[in-house]
């Protein structure tokens, strides 16, 4: 993502305006509570549980993005001793060409000067296979790390989405993972519900790690 990285206004506008043309809002309300005593927080979350970290093993390599000037980068190692490794790095460019799409067909064009690129956030990140599910923990930048929990696979449009959740804060509450056809990734960060500017998507493509080109699926 990412994920955690932008919390001003204008980028959370810009983010949710670039990527309404390609997903539809994930579910933001939590699941019924049944009848009777409130079930404890480990039966609640027994669907997580069932999922291993292999579930996510398509995350591996590269994923880049853009919204107005700002471009993301994720990436992520393939799933290893109950772990995946990754890290996230979003960037400023002067004169950057709107999408990814956009900036490699442009290719043959002078690009921008990348030393006038400015670095706007960085996280460090990794998913780990424990005893009661699979996690999701983020280091921000200059932060202490945040832990969240799967809890929900779904499918949506054919296409399987990984949400995640932690709601002692109050942003991000809900991170999810939108597996999208033709090598997108749609990852959206969600705060608490009615808070505006608390829903962000960011539109990603996967790319190869070394040249940047596209690679379709």
């Amino acid at each position: 993502m990412l994920k955690y990285r932008t919390r001003s206004a204008s980028p959370i506008v810009l983010a949710v305006l670039a990527a309404t043309a390609w997903i539809s809002p994930i579910a933001l309300g939590q699941p019924a509570t049944p009848a009777g005593p409130a079930a404890p927080p480990a039966e609640a979350a027994a669907p997580s549980e069932r999922a291993s970290l292999d579930a996510l093993g398509w995350l591996r390599g590269c994923w880049l993005g853009s919204v107005n000037r700002r471009e993301f980068l994720e990436q992520w190692s393939p799933p290893r001793g109950g772990m995946m490794v990754g890290f996230s790095h979003t960037i400023v460019a002067p004169k950057f060409q709107g999408t990814v799409k956009d900036k490699m067909e442009a290719a043959g064009k002078p690009p921008a000067d990348p030393s006038k690129d400015r670095t706007q956030d960085f996280e460090y990140l990794r998913l780990e296979q424990r005893a009661d599910g699979v996690y999701y923990v983020a280091v921000p930048s200059g932060k202490k790390e945040v832990v969240f929990k799967l809890s929900d696979v779904s499918e949506e449009s054919g296409a399987k989405v990984f949400t995640f959740t932690n709601v002692v804060d109050e942003f991000p509450q809900r991170i999810s993972y939108r597996r999208g056809a033709e090598g997108w990734l749609y990852a959206q960060v969600t705060g608490k519900t009615g808070v505006a500017g608390s829903d962000v998507v960011y539109p990603m493509q996967h790319i190869d790690c070394a040249t940047e080109a596209l690679l379709k699926e």
